[in-house]
């Protein structure tokens, strides 16, 4: 029987969501690592990388198969796990520290001339 190339989609039809999966690093390699569709959000996603629950992340990406795109969002994943630490005062937790400093782009802040 002749291959048509087609596969079935694992996203249901008419499910226009955005999926956020993190590239974990451990020892032996690189893993974009398994999660519950219905928990690949980004509010779970920053939630879990804040309370531990990656090894060692080195990106997220985002993608939307019913939309057809995908996207490296990890500067605004870190400038948002940046947010919420300086918001309840807290700072980056260590686990997260390289994650957060090789993403975050420093904020520019033009000074005012005085005349």
């Amino acid at each position: 029987m002749p291959s048509t190339g087609w596969s079935p989609g694992v996203v249901p039809y008419g499910a226009d969501e955005t999926v956020y999966l993190v590239v974990d690093s451990f020892s032996n390699g690189t893993v974009y690592r398994e999660t519950e569709i219905e928990k690949a959000d980004v509010e779970t996603i920053v939630g879990d990388l804040l309370s531990g629950q990656y090894n060692s992340p080195v990106r997220v990406v985002a993608f939307n198969t019913l939309e057809h795109w995908s996207e490296d969002v990890s500067s605004d994943i870190a400038a948002e796990i940046q947010m919420r630490c300086d918001v309840d005062g807290v700072p980056v937790p260590e686990y997260l520290t390289d994650f957060v400093q090789s993403h975050v782009h420093p904020v520019r802040q033009l000074a005012l001339r005085l005349v």
